[in-house]
């Protein structure tokens, strides 16, 4: 095993933060709503993705990288999820969009968490903080002076500006095609930030071959989720139940130290809600699930 891994399905236990994945990467380093948008855009940085059917859970055959934890079930490697339609962010949220956030709220957050450059990913936020910016840019959309026509709709009929769900991200990230890495099956330096020094700005990466025009949906930061850490089979009704504090909360994505296996589309992290850390970030959504 090359020096740098830890064993299959652990815990690590430090100061109060556990991360569980089934083969953790130790790397060496540790405005308004939706600034990122298109001046224009009716959807203030919002990408849709339509509803339906995809794959989840990897087969090992497919794709040697695979973990164990990718797995559907003891008697198949993938299962097939129906995915309602829903609306992510193009791009991680920033430092710029959160400090807007806790100037606008007076929100306490670690303070490490405004230092990097505007345009960056916001990082050392926990899952609490997360969904407490998510609360607030829906608040913010609903109350402005005439939000954008169809967010206005979206949320009258009910959606809410949330986490994505782990389904959600992973159809976001790689469509309906299987694809190991958002832009295709093999790793590429040009398509995202990954084994490097620390975090870069937002949308660096062009992706054109990746399904939806999203970027960052492999490195720079692990992103939250608002679904709880579970063994396969993906059930959508544990994304609303009554959970536990202590629970883990799956992150997505992989970040900027981590290698090409961590940062696939499939691959599962988990965390617990409380922590912050220089390579977890977020990304937000808008769907009919229940917010927290």
């Amino acid at each position: 095993m090359p020096q740098g891994f830890l064993t299959v399905r652990f815990k690590v236990q430090s100061s109060g933060f556990r991360v569980f994945v089934a083969l953790f990467f130790v790397s060496s380093a540790l405005a308004a709503p939706r600034a990122q948008s298109t001046p224009g855009e009716d959807l203030l940085g919002f990408v849709e993705i339509p509803g339906g059917p995809m794959v989840m859970g990897t087969d090992a055959r497919v794709d040697p990288l695979a973990y164990e934890n990718e797995r559907w079930s003891s008697t198949s490697a993938v299962g097939t999820v129906d995915v309602p339609d829903f609306f992510i962010s193009r791009h991680e949220v920033t430092v710029a969009e959160f400090r807007a956030f806790v100037h606008a709220t007076g929100f306490k957050v670690d303070a490490q968490a405004l230092k990097a450059p505007p345009n960056h990913p916001v990082t050392f936020v926990s899952w609490t903080d997360a969904l407490a910016y998510c609360r607030w840019v829906e608040a913010t959309i609903g109350a402005g002076p005439g939000p954008p026509p169809r967010l206005g709709q979206l949320l009258k009929e009910g959606w809410r500006v949330s986490l994505p769900t782990e389904a959600e991200w992973e159809k976001a990230a790689r469509g309906t095609d299987r694809r190991i890495f958002p832009w295709g099956n093999a790793p590429s330096r040009d398509r995202a930030n990954y084994e490097s020094a620390g975090t870069t700005p937002v949308g660096q990466f062009a992706c054109p071959e990746c399904p939806f025009g999203l970027a960052d949906m492999a490195g720079n930061v692990w992103e939250w989720t608002r679904s709880p850490y579970q063994p396969y089979p993906y059930d959508p009704t544990d994304d609303r139940a009554n959970l536990d504090a202590d629970a883990l909360w799956v992150m997505r994505g992989g970040h900027f130290g981590d290698p090409p296996r961590l940062i696939r589309a499939a691959a599962r992290g988990a965390a617990d809600p409380g922590a912050r850390r220089a390579f977890i970030g977020f990304r937000i959504a808008i769907s009919r699930f229940e917010t927290r």
